[in-house]
């Protein structure tokens, strides 16, 4: 296999590794009552942590759900352009390739919140979708 084959291969693990490792983050640090799953937990004394992983053109996020509360995405840029990420009328700083940052966002009501890359045409490339916040 040449090298060029493998990169795409050494990404993509990097990507699941860095998703399962802050999922498993979120869970160990929330603790969260039985009736409730833990990495979708959020209440006002503590911050849910959700990984973002934004490519060319596309977002993947550690989980589809949380509840009502304080939220801390984190986010990496596995891409080769810059990308940002808006949700809920706030807006993370561009992310530069192979970087990282993070936006903190505090949901008062449930509902459906659209998230996207705001940098040109981005969003009609796909990078785009829809986070449910739950009581």
């Amino acid at each position: 296999m040449s090298r060029a084959q493998e990169a795409p291969a050494t990404h993509r693990f990097t990507e699941l590794f860095l998703i399962t490792a802050f999922a498993a983050a979120a869970l160990l640090a929330l603790r969260a009552p039985a009736a409730r799953p833990a990495a979708t937990v959020a209440t006002h004394a503590h911050t849910v942590q959700v990984a973002v992983v934004m490519k060319e053109f596309r977002f993947v996020l550690s989980v589809r759900s949380v509840h009502v509360g304080s939220v801390t995405f984190r986010l990496v840029n596995r891409g080769h352009v810059s990308h940002d990420f808006k949700i809920a009328g706030r807006k993370s700083a561009v992310i530069a390739p192979g970087k990282h940052g993070l936006l903190r966002v505090t949901f008062h009501k449930a509902g459906r919140y659209p998230y996207l890359c705001t940098l040109p045409g981005h969003a009609d490339a796909g990078m785009k979708g829809v986070l449910r916040v739950t009581r």
